[in-house]
């Protein structure tokens, strides 16, 4: 079992898992000949022999992407480990900044909410804000077959969603995800929301990937009523 991280801009694998250095959750170390380090706000950076020199007749881009020092800014946020094994949380450009300046990842949070059997999805928001709030979503196969296993009746998921039963159950979700994350990252308000969401929904990417700015702004009027 194997796995591995590798970016366009690095033109083959920069760390790797192998029968010889193996932990689970991580990427792994650094090939022979790459160097891996953390910048301040943990963004993962990569020198090595396969990093490209460059955008083609796009210096601009370059410098944003190549460091005076020759560090490619791999645009992902990681931890590193004492032995050198480096674990992906999440994208730069999707890192909530809160109003306080604390960096956070929404992925690290939405991944233990979504753990949840009844939670489908969840998105997490904070961004220039005093603190962190989340709108979930039911699963749609899962939710209901818990309800009718616990005699919830329910007309349909919006119905289901409106149920004492089903909202404590977030709620646990939510406090179980609490109990695992810092206090600046630790969800302060959510909101079950009455719908779900699918690959054929506008609020998710063909490949179940949130579309933030979507979210955002389709539930504008939830989201001011949680920092309200």
């Amino acid at each position: 079992m194997t796995s591995q991280v590798t970016h366009s801009e690095t033109c083959g694998a920069v760390t790797a898992c192998g029968p010889d250095g193996f932990k689970l959750g991580t990427v792994g170390r650094a090939t022979p000949g790459m160097e891996v380090s953390l910048a301040d706000d943990g963004e993962i950076l990569i020198r090595g022999p396969v990093n490209t020199p460059g955008y083609y007749k796009q210096e601009e881009a370059t410098r944003a992407l190549i460091d005076e020092d020759g560090w490619v800014h791999s645009g992902d946020i990681g931890t590193m480990d004492a032995d050198g094994f480096i674990a992906v949380v999440d994208r730069k450009k999707e890192l909530i900044i809160t109003s306080n300046g604390k960096n956070i990842a929404p992925s690290n949070i939405e991944n233990y909410l979504k753990e949840s059997p009844i939670v489908g999805h969840a998105m997490a928001v904070g961004d220039n804000k005093p603190y962190v709030v989340a709108v979930l979503t039911l699963d749609g196969e899962i939710a209901p077959l818990v309800a009718q296993k616990a005699g919830v009746e329910f007309t349909d998921l919006a119905d289901l969603a409106a149920k004492p039963e089903i909202r404590a159950m977030a709620q646990d979700a939510v406090d179980k995800a609490n109990e695992r994350l810092s206090r600046p990252e630790q969800i302060k308000a959510f909101e079950l929301l009455p719908v779900e969401w699918t690959a054929e929904s506008e609020e998710l990417t063909p490949t179940l990937k949130l579309k933030r700015r979507v979210v955002n702004h389709k539930y504008a009027d939830v989201l001011d009523r949680l920092y309200g």
